[in-house]
């Protein structure tokens, strides 16, 4: 299992290429929307990737998916931040338990990656990109974590989350490597900022109208 940063929409392109070039088929644990949209769902359905059903009653349905892939030999990537970072500089967010509770219930090698560019060709939630001038994507691997002393151990909260931090805490050094810059001491969490775990951080809804009245419109006609 390959564990890494979520910076960009377009990021499981380049992160893919890397995979594939060091002779590993990846299979992304990605959101089932993407599943549903016309051409882009039928192709990544049949290359065998992973929908995560978020906030739903089929939530477990993508565990179940990637304890059977990773048994059967197959290289599954896991986004343990569940979204793109809401960190304002891009820095790793506390981690969600999905990939240590994959980790802990396989025994699987899990190997911290991170990324670094993708957010420059488009940055989060943009819908255009930034061609010009070319962008370089740094990509870097890690060794495999030692998680041999939770193995073993009941699945508590606590065990998950030490599996969990020990994840988030790799791919953050790898990260500092490839930014050259040192990351918050205190990892972002979207829960404690009161930011949504899903969709734009930054989108505002739309204000409703006002219902009119007569009150409303006498008081209309009076201030004109």
């Amino acid at each position: 299992m390959l564990v890494t940063n979520h910076v960009s929409e377009f990021d499981p392109v380049p992160f893919g290429h890397f995979v594939v070039d060091n002779g590993r088929v990846p299979r992304f644990l990605g959101k089932a929307e993407v599943f549903a949209v016309p051409v882009v769902g039928r192709i990544i359905t049949s290359a065998g990737q992973i929908p995560v059903y978020r906030k739903s009653t089929d939530a477990a349905k993508a565990f179940t998916a990637a304890i059977a892939a990773v048994n059967s030999g197959r290289c599954v990537i896991v986004y343990p931040e569940g979204t793109i970072s809401r960190d304002p500089s891009l820095w790793p967010m506390v981690g969600k338990t999905g990939a240590a509770r994959i980790a802990l219930a396989t025994g699987c090698p899990v190997v911290p990656c991170a990324q670094w560019g993708p957010n420059h060709l488009l940055p989060p939630y943009a819908r255009k990109p930034l061609l010009f001038p070319r962008k370089t994507m740094h990509v870097a691997a890690g060794e495999p974590l030692d998680l041999s002393d939770l193995q073993g151990q009941p699945l508590s909260p606590a065990v998950l989350r030490e599996a969990t931090d020990r994840i988030m805490a790799a791919i953050t050094a790898l990260l500092e490597q490839i930014r050259g810059e040192q990351a918050p001491e205190h990892r972002y969490d979207p829960k404690t900022a009161g930011v949504p775990d899903t969709g734009n951080p930054h989108r505002t809804r739309a204000a409703r109208p006002v219902a009119s009245s007569p009150a409303h419109e006498a008081r209309r006609g009076e201030s004109a």
